[in-house]
């Protein structure tokens, strides 16, 4: 929470739960300042973007001719990872290797999800599981530290496993589902930190109980640096350079593939759902469902008036909140008394514990320098 005067942008609907938010004269947020500046000049999800998308995909299966697989695609089951295999293998025709990662946490509906699109595309698939008792522990670390991002450990594992797999197995070319479309307004850093190892092994350090021997961890420096200058893997983001639509993407899922739709953007994991749904806002005073509407609406996915009204209405029905709650404490080994013990622990965030947000932030502002990060940037 915080103490600035309401405020809630004219254009999209960020608001000033994000603390650091400015606004111009008109009312607009810089997130559509970064939109309308930065993102959408360079952005062609049209003609001239499949024409690119269709040269790199040549040159793909031109670098990969010896292989059995052309790339490697993370796969979560959701709206995006599932689009993009179809463009990947349906339009691209390319043989991509799927990499799931299980952290213990995903619903049936997200399993179900990559089993169809599997078996009806021909495709490979590894699964990548976490060392149970580790994640587990990181995770009560993470609540006992009080930081608003208790999704770290997963992203961190999900992330860290995907680029560490590519690397010891030679894969070049790994494709992703970030896009603009749906992500061009990027959760602010005090609601969604950045990947720092370093914060995470200090939060470790404090409140962890056993050491973390399995566990995945890639670092920015790794990832940025070691991996795509010394291991040649190259990061590549198809849906940036096609008409992606949501709404359209997601019937042609269903249609062709039996696919399922969540209740909202990340719901397929059932952590994440009660912590972006319920713990976030109700701890913290962040709702990430305006990051996710607001994107939306810049791209013209959604009208304000249509955000507005949905995110004024429960997203997260309170029953299915509080059988979540009981599923995660029983899992995690504690009692939901003692999980409301860490709901009412002094807000806290990264500035309490170590990290490279110094060093991490100077390599973003060399990277928007450079034009390889466009999403907003504050210092």
């Amino acid at each position: 929470m915080n103490n600035l005067e309401y405020r809630i942008c004219t254009n999209c609907i960020m608001d000033t739960s994000d603390p650091q938010i400015r606004f111009d004269k008109n009312g607009h947020c810089d997130f559509c300042d970064n939109y309308y500046n930065t993102i959408l000049p360079s952005w062609h999800p049209d003609e001239q973007g499949s024409k690119e998308l269709l040269n790199i995909s040549d040159k793909i299966r031109r670098d990969t001719a010896d292989k059995k697989y052309n790339c490697i695609i993370g796969m979560s089951g959701g709206t995006d990872s599932s689009y993009l295999t179809y463009v990947v293998k349906e339009k691209l025709s390319l043989n991509p290797l799927l990499v799931s990662v299980d952290t213990g946490w995903n619903l049936n509906v997200a399993n179900n999800n990559v089993d169809n699109l599997v078996k009806k595309l021909g495709l490979d698939i590894v699964t990548l599981t976490i060392n149970w008792e580790e994640m587990k522990d990181l995770q009560l670390a993470f609540f006992k530290s009080a930081v608003p991002y208790q999704d770290t450990p997963q992203d961190t594992a999900i992330f860290s496993a995907l680029y560490n797999y590519a690397a010891k197995n030679g894969f070049k070319y790994v494709m992703t589902g970030g896009n603009n479309s749906t992500e061009c307004v990027k959760p602010p850093q005090e609601w969604t930190y950045y990947n720092d190892v370093k914060l995470l092994r200090d939060i470790h350090r404090c409140f962890g109980t056993r050491p973390l021997k399995e566990f995945p961890l890639c670092s920015m420096f790794k990832y940025r640096i070691w991996y795509r200058y010394f291991k040649g893997i190259k990061v590549v983001k198809p849906l940036n350079y096609v008409d992606y639509r949501k709404d359209a993407a997601t019937v042609l899922l269903s249609d062709r593939f039996g696919w399922e739709q969540y209740a909202n953007k990340h719901y397929e994991d059932r952590f994440t759902r009660f912590y972006e749904g319920w713990w976030l806002p109700r701890k913290f005073g962040y709702d990430k469902s305006r990051c996710y509407f607001s994107s939306l609406i810049l791209t013209g996915q959604m009208t304000r008036d249509e955000a507005l009204k949905e995110i004024a209405e429960q997203p997260y029905d309170e029953g299915i909140a509080q059988e979540d709650m009981e599923f995660i404490c029983d899992k995690l080994g504690i009692t939901t008394i003692e999980l409301m013990e860490f709901f009412r622990l002094p807000n806290k965030t990264f500035r309490d514990y170590k990290n490279s947000f110094g060093m991490m932030n100077k390599a973003i502002k060399l990277a928007m320098l450079l034009g390889i990060e466009k999403r907003n940037f504050r210092k």
